[in-house]
């Protein structure tokens, strides 16, 4: 594994680096067999003395990543590093699951019923509701306040001077996120 670690506010110590490398690599077993794993953590200081980690660690199928913060910075590098292996089982778990699926279906001479399995659902994603609206042009400021008035967390909207579809989001730091779509 590669690591690419490095610090805002804060000097990335080798006793630092030993530990993130330790704690990440525990998860190079989920990587055996496959080439040049990258792994970037960028690890950052507040003013309020909380850290907070931000792993990502980029595959050919799937994208790792988890950020923690935590008022010790070796305990939010452990939570991220379990927040990982987590997200590691649940995909092998879904990739098992599928090929073994597949291997059930070639063998079968019977016809598939149509519904889905009993342990596939579980897994699943269910939407239990959809909504249809119109998206009204404004600007981002605009955005923000109707998304204030609603007491929602983000807003959809059309960008009056790019007419291209927008989300403006609050953050956990109480400041505003826009997500401009190409």
């Amino acid at each position: 594994m590669m690591y690419h670690i490095r610090g805002e506010n804060i000097d990335v110590t080798p006793a630092l680096r030993d530990y993130v490398e330790k704690k990440i690599g525990k998860l190079g077993r989920y990587f055996e067999g496959t080439d040049d794993v990258h792994v970037h953590v960028n690890l950052k200081v507040y003013n309020d003395g909380q850290g907070k980690i931000e792993v990502t660690i980029p595959m050919p199928h799937l994208l790792l990543r988890a950020e923690e913060r935590h008022n010790d910075m070796y305990a939010a590098i452990d939570l991220v590093a379990d927040k990982l292996e987590r997200q590691i089982r649940k995909h092998k778990t879904k990739v098992n699951r599928k090929l073994r699926d597949r291997e059930k279906e070639m063998k079968a001479t019977a016809p598939v019923p149509n519904g889905p399995s009993a342990a596939e659902s579980e897994d699943e994603f269910e939407i239990v509701r959809t909504k249809h609206f119109s998206l009204k042009p404004m600007d981002s400021e605009e955005a923000i306040l109707q998304m204030n008035l609603l007491g929602h967390n983000f807003f959809i909207f059309t960008n009056a001077e790019t007419n291209r579809t927008n989300i403006v989001y609050r953050r956990k730091d109480g400041k505003y996120g826009l997500i401009e779509a190409n």
